[in-house]
């Protein structure tokens, strides 16, 4: 056997993709796409991120009055496009969904919102209200939830691709694609407006062009795909 055929042998690659104890805590980036959630507790999750796991796991979905009627209502009006599953236990659980990059990060006693479909794991000493966006706009566009997330813990987030984060300073307006629209910060209040004049160059799948509009101060978080709200497990 040559020394290029040895690069290809089992042993060779199952050495390149076995899992590493990297010892990064709760949240650990197994690889850019899949999070390896280091888990001695619960831990809230999106339904269906599962991909695999070590240990005494126990799975539970959020009751459908959880956070109580106000949920509900949203969820049946919603088709369940914010639904999660409650880990708890002890073990290794990994999560991915269908190939995104996965972004971690750590509230410190902040406030962020993010994109329902974008949404992978989160500590339950965040709060957490599930949001259905009131606008026209948004349910032409096929529907758009978003997750108010406030405190302090680890959440992971998930892109299509490399995100990008714009600053939203005073005075200087920011307009985004909703779908391609992942986070903002829990300082901005989007509006939502038509613009039919655009409706050829964004907003593929609304027949017209409806975009995020963030004024104020603070952040929003965007990724180079349009997001499908009518499937929300993608």
């Amino acid at each position: 056997m040559t020394d290029q055929d040895n690069r290809y042998t089992i042993k060779e690659f199952i050495t390149s993709t076995a899992e590493r104890d990297r010892k990064q805590g709760l949240f650990e980036m197994e690889t850019e796409r899949l999070l390896e959630v280091n888990l001695n507790g619960p831990i809230w999750t999106k339904m269906g991120s599962m991909v695999a796991y070590t240990g005494s796991i126990k799975f539970t979905r959020e009751g459908f009055l959880e956070q109580g009627l106000g949920t509900l209502l949203k969820k049946a009006v919603s088709g369940e496009g914010a639904s999660l599953t409650k880990a708890e236990g002890t073990g290794q659980l990994y999560l991915a969904d269908a190939g995104k990059k996965v972004t971690i990060l750590n509230l410190d006693n902040e406030e962020v919102f993010v994109n329902g479909s974008d949404l992978l794991a989160f500590e339950p000493t965040l709060e957490y209200q599930i949001k259905m966006v009131k606008s026209v706009a948004a349910f032409t566009a096929g529907g758009l939830f978003n997750v108010r997330l406030q405190g302090s813990g680890m959440l992971a987030v998930t892109t299509h691709f490399d995100p990008m984060t714009l600053a939203v300073l005073p005075g200087e307006p920011i307009y985004t694609d909703p779908q391609a629209t992942v986070m903002w910060s829990g300082t901005l209040e989007p509006k939502f407006k038509k613009d039919v004049s655009l409706r050829t160059f964004i907003g593929r799948t609304s027949g017209e062009s409806y975009q995020m509009q963030f004024e104020g101060n603070g952040w929003v978080t965007i990724q180079p795909y349009e997001e499908s709200f009518a499937n929300p497990s993608k």
